[in-house]
């Protein structure tokens, strides 16, 4: 049984019209034939909504007694038995007395939506769960009901019930919410000016983002690359530098400008794992961007301007905020930089704010090796003072200041060893000690000028001095490493915990996996290889990147695992210390590609169970549909030929019709017998050229009776990219299809209009329309809703018809024509930059 659908009418504050709004829409279904009935609504004593009532069937509610009272409540189990099309469900939130079915009526409403039933309901924003808090701070009373969000979200249709504080509160005043008893005290707490406000645009934000949701899966559906403007969203280019800090405060507060602003950081990271981005600064710039309320990403990309603009254009952002380079001045001589391009082809629907900051102009620095311990700079600035130092200190203590004797010469040379291990490491502390301990000799010690030391006391002295020199380096050295470490296993535990999530959430593909393999360790290419025996040949089972390897034997580094699997990397020895991640990333594949096989598996145990459910209803209508046309035609012509009796020519002319009409009918079933097998096969290979609307839709309407179509082609349409034998055919199924269901006294209208780079043919019927749960339905091959006629045809007319719009980039779908009735809507891409140009024809012509 299908579930039943839920719209809500979601109220900004208490007394803005809920339930009263959902009472005016039960009486407009009512009229319409709709089986609506009112499980439980309470009025609380308001007239205008207890007249609501008045017309509208009610199902007696339950009676609980607790603690001496009796209480009433929703009798689910009379709903059920009931089982209206739609049932209206007042207070979604309400806590149900004790010893009723469920704790909440939510749940109440869970169980008739589950029996196929619609369900109207009502519910304040204050009671949503997760606005419990911000409530609680605005009106200082806090929510004992409650209902969970997701329960709201997941509802099929939510209308905003919203009015002005300044109208609420004349309503209050007048009695038409409280009694007059009760007016001042709510108007003076709950009901303030500024209360209300705030409930408001929480509501309004609250839709909003239920909207954007909307509105992505619209664009998504109807292939919109065009930025629409609808909310200002903001991306942040990072680059792992410190500088990303400030460009995310930055987005924050333009985003703040408008209401409904939302952040989005990206860091674009290349392929080949050569980059200068630090982890620990990446981290700090996500959970700062997560604090302010956006959202971190994670995208690899070769070309950082094109993936930037990629990103941002498919998520429909309107501004782009980046930091200035921190490129110095002769390195623009390779290229004018991300900021100067990302400008310059972002195009005018996207603005692009460069930020300056600390960073900026500063140099971007190179990779620091993977071996490396301490910074670059502190290198070199350790082999400076350990080499340079000693060599100035001599000519200093020599030429300009006097002799301070040789004990406090070596401790001015130690302090400069010291200094050269605190800031380079171990080797450049010993060249400090090797090359002070010579200019010490050969300066200080007597005899000078000599290599000779004469007092045996001096000899100790400098062996102590490259003994102290030497055990400041280690330990330095030591610091160093074990800082290496502690980062090194910092950043393991993220990949793991990284690659744990995927494997819980399952969302992973093989591909996916082997390029975060080949980013994380920086290879040339990453491959997966199998076999099923020992003495089988290696095959590859999944790869990213140049030139994968095909066999364990001519990888850089392999993987083993089990004992038939291997993961292969071309690029470079790793150390050993990396096989650690690299045998959870392969053991990962392993999983992933079980994974894949499987899901393979079960898509295609459901295409042969597709296929035997087409199979079967082909010999139905092969049995039935098209035998009933022959059968029509085989007994005409054994009436004309019988020589029993002397026909008329009316009735010759007659049973020639019928055999004619017979073939039509034949030939029209065989030919969408044909097209469903050619899309079946993913034989339709369409021939798009560029041609008027116009030319196509007219010749569409040859198989309809006269008068029976209206046509609405504004001249002013652009011409569409299509292949027109297609296109034809999709227009005259839908066209068939109308005029089967619509009244004999309505026409079918056909209309097109332009949207963007779309443009969209409306074929609409007034006949007894298709419930929202069967939209899609329709579609499916050899289906014919409600009480279609046998022998009208075999219900392949509208698959055939999305199939051939699909396979020329183009969408299919229903809707509900207003008023009642069924509008079929067909998307077609527009030529790009093409107008018709055609002579003045009426706009409107009659088939």
């Amino acid at each position: 049984m299908a579930r039943g659908k839920l719209r809500i009418y979601l109220g900004a504050a208490p007394g803005v019209g809920k339930t009263y709004a959902m009472l005016s829409e039960a009486h407009r279904r009512v009229e319409r034939g709709t089986d609506c009935v009112v499980a439980f609504v309470e009025h609380h004593n308001r007239p205008r909504t207890e007249v609501m009532l008045h017309g509208l069937e009610q199902i007696p509610r339950r009676e609980l007694e607790y603690r001496g009272t009796v209480f009433t409540e929703m009798d689910v189990d009379a709903v059920l038995a009931r089982h209206p099309r739609v049932a209206l469900v007042d207070e979604l939130p309400h806590t149900n007395i004790p010893g009723s079915r469920n704790t909440k009526r939510w749940q109440d409403v869970e169980e008739l939506l589950a029996a196929g039933i619609d369900v109207i309901t009502t519910v304040n924003i204050q009671h949503l769960e997760s606005l419990g808090d911000v409530v609680e701070s605005i009106t200082g009373v806090r929510q004992q009901e409650t209902v969970p969000d997701e329960v709201v979200r997941r509802a099929d249709q939510i209308e905003l019930v919203d009015m002005s504080p300044q109208a609420l509160r004349r309503r209050m005043a007048h009695g038409n919410i409280y009694k007059p008893d009760k007016v001042d005290a709510a108007l003076s707490n709950y009901f303030r000016p500024g209360n209300l406000t705030a409930l408001r645009e929480l509501a309004l934000l609250w839709v909003a983002d239920r909207v954007d949701e909307y509105l992505t899966e619209y664009r998504n559906e109807h292939r919109v690359s065009k930025i629409w403007g609808s909310r200002e969203r903001i991306v942040v280019g990072l680059t792992g530098g410190p500088e990303g800090r400030t460009l995310i405060r930055r987005a924050a507060r333009l985003a703040e400008k408008g209401a409904g602003g939302e952040v989005l950081a990206v860091y674009i990271a290349r392929s080949d794992g050569l980059t200068s981005a630090s982890p620990k600064e990446l981290a700090v710039q996500r959970t700062l961007v997560e604090d302010l309320g956006g959202t971190f990403h994670h995208v690899i990309g070769e070309d950082i301007p094109t993936a930037l603009l990629d990103f941002a254009r498919g998520v429909n952002a309107t501004q782009i905020v980046l930091g200035v380079s921190r490129r110095k001045g002769w390195q623009y001589v390779f290229g004018p930089g991300v900021g100067a391009t990302v400008a310059r082809e972002s195009g005018p629907d996207l603005d692009v704010h460069l930020i300056t900051h600390d960073e900026a102009g500063k140099g971007r620095g190179l990779p620091v090796a993977r071996s490396a311990r301490l910074g670059r700079s502190r290198v070199i600035w350790g082999w400076l003072v350990g080499v340079g130092g000693p060599a100035l200190l001599t000519l200093l203590l020599t030429g300009v200041t006097p002799s301070v004797g040789l004990a406090n010469d070596m401790l001015l040379f130690l302090t400069l060893t010291v200094a050269a291990a605190l800031l380079g490491g171990l080797f450049p502390a010993l060249a400090s000690a090797v090359v002070g301990s010579l200019l010490l000799n050969w300066f200080f010690t007597p005899p000078v000028h000599t290599l000779t030391i004469a007092d045996p006391k001096n000899i100790v002295a400098i062996a102590i001095f490259v003994g102290v020199a030497v055990s400041v380096a280690s330990v330095v050295d030591l610091a160093a490493r074990r800082t290496h470490q502690a980062a090194r296993l910092r950043a393991e535990s993220e990949i793991l915990s990284v690659l744990a999530g995927s494997v819980l959430r399952g969302e992973t593909s093989l591909e996916a996996l082997l390029e975060r393999v080949r980013e994380t360790f920086g290879m040339e290419s990453v491959a997966l290889l199998e076999r099923d025996s020992d003495v089988d040949p290696w095959t590859c089972a999944g790869s990213v990147g140049p030139r994968p390897c095909q066999s364990p034997e001519h990888a850089d580094v392999d993987m083993p695992v089990g004992d038939h699997m291997a993961l292969a990397l071309s690029g470079r020895v790793l150390p050993a210390e990396d096989r650690r991640v690299l045998a959870a990333f392969a053991a990962q594949a392993a999983v992933v590609l079980d994974r894949q096989r499987l899901q393979s598996q079960a898509d295609q145990s459901r295409a042969l169970a597709e296929g035997n459910r087409i199979r079967t209803a082909l010999l139905a209508a092969v049995s039935h549909d098209l035998r009933t046309p022959l059968a029509g035609i085989k007994a005409a012509v054994s009436s004309l030929r019988s020589e029993d009796v002397a026909w008329s020519e009316e009735d010759q002319a007659e049973l020639l019709e019928g055999i004619e009409e017979g073939a039509d009918r034949l030939d029209n079933l065989v030919g969408n017998l044909l097209d469903m097998s050619r899309l079946q096969t993913g034989t339709v290979t369409p021939l798009i050229r560029e041609i008027d609307l116009d030319e196509v839709v007219p010749m569409a309407l040859g198989g309809v009776p006269e008068d029976s179509v209206e046509l609405d082609i504004p001249e002013t349409l652009p011409m569409v990219a299509v292949d027109p034998g297609l296109l034809e055919r999709s227009v005259a199924n839908l066209v068939e299809n109308a005029v089967k269901y619509s009244p004999a006294e309505e026409r079918v209208l056909v209309s097109a209009s332009a949207m963007a780079d779309r443009v969209e043919v409306r074929v609409v019927d007034r006949g007894p329309g298709v419930p929202d749960m069967a939209k899609d339905r329709i579609f499916e091959p050899f289906q014919r809703y409600g009480d279609a006629p046998r022998g009208s045809g075999v219900g392949l007319g509208l698959a055939v018809a999305r199939g051939f719009a699909e396979a020329m980039s183009g969408t299919l779908t229903a809707e509900d024509t207003p008023g009642g009735g069924l509008t079929m809507v067909l998307t077609l891409p527009a030529a790009p930059g093409a107008h018709s140009i055609r002579p003045d024809l009426p706009a409107t012509a009659t088939s």
